[in-house]
């Protein structure tokens, strides 16, 4: 089989959570941040949120991504170390059943799994437990799959152990020599913060499609605006996408920038909000979309993640999106 994409993430199993601004500022996180924790702090959370849970299921970034790709008509092929426990059986149950093939194999240990506070003004504060997704290796990635696929997908929270990086190269380079396109997501502003200078690097040497938020963006190019950092980009990287919240999100190919417009929802929880955005630039990227029309088909399911709770749509009603195109 082919696939439209490969993408490789660390996948997490998601706890999510309601709480109050009052918890949270019980709590030692920045709002609307992702923190990396260890096994006993996680426990010592969930243990002061455990009644304000309100979904559980797999996910992680480039999973989220892979499920929305699919729920459009694509074909995803996805690549994560999960463990050999109760955790690591849900989460390939659960890529399987919305049809995302795997591309690597159960390890030993204990699955990843991101605890997901959600306050009120739908802002989501995430505390990550990586477990054995920090083990991924170049013996985990299935290679003929990744050749079969027309992109190759990578976050940037893959950036992490010296393994992962390996992992992470030995794709890229693969994918090039065998012809695919490349697509990095910035993932997280305290991603770019970390490693700026290896985030410009690969993306000069391997990338062919950069994601990234306004905050990310602007953070690796250092400059104030998402208008300058996207041009910033240009000698980086063919393809660029830098949203924008509600306002929408800019894409660029090449020396030429288009404005799309956010698609008007009301709010209730942005989690999974730029995954879907990757997974509907990617859909029309590999189903002969213009430029523009992918990018409103980004912003469209995008925008459909934020009106409901959680990270993930059941399924994809696209009845809105032709009128969101004629305007």
């Amino acid at each position: 089989m082919t696939y439209d994409v490969f993408g490789m993430c660390n996948p997490l199993f998601d706890i999510q959570a309601e709480i109050s601004d009052e918890l949270l500022a019980e709590l030692p996180y920045v709002k609307g941040s992702m923190s990396l924790i260890d096994e006993a702090h996680q426990g010592s959370l969930i243990s002061r949120i455990y009644e304000h849970v309100v979904n559980t299921e797999p996910g992680g970034s480039g999973a989220n991504t892979m499920i929305g790709l699919s729920q459009l008509g694509g074909s995803a092929c996805y690549a994560g170390r999960v463990g050999d426990d109760e955790h690591g059986k849900l989460y390939l149950e659960g890529l399987q059943r919305r049809r995302v093939a795997l591309g690597v194999a159960p390890g030993t240990g204990t699955t990843g799994i991101s605890v997901i506070l959600i306050t009120p003004d739908a802002q989501r504060t995430l505390c990550t437990f990586l477990g054995v997704s920090r083990e991924l290796s170049p013996g985990d990635i299935s290679l003929d799959a990744l050749r079969r696929s027309r992109f190759l997908y990578v976050t940037g929270y893959l950036w992490d152990t010296e393994s992962q990086k390996e992992t992470v190269l030995l794709a890229m380079r693969e994918a090039r020599a065998a012809g695919l396109k490349v697509a990095l997501s910035l993932s997280d502003p305290f991603c770019v913060d970390r490693h700026k200078q290896d985030f410009l690097r690969i993306v000069h040497e391997y990338v062919d499609l950069l994601f990234g938020n306004a905050d990310e963006a602007q953070a690796l190019m250092e400059t104030s605006t998402p208008y300058d950092a996207i041009r910033a980009l240009e000698p980086f990287c063919e393809l660029a996408a830098v949203t924008m919240d509600a306002r929408g999100s800019l894409l660029r190919q090449g020396a030429q920038v288009f404005e799309i417009p956010g698609y008007p929802v009301q709010a209730v929880d942005t989690t999974g909000a730029g995954d879907m955005y990757a997974a509907g630039l990617l859909y029309g990227l590999t189903h002969g979309l213009s430029l523009e029309r992918t990018g409103r088909l980004a912003s469209y399911v995008a925008a459909k993640v934020v009106a409901q709770l959680g990270p993930r749509l059941d399924e994809v009603d696209l009845s809105g999106f032709e009128a969101f195109c004629s305007p």
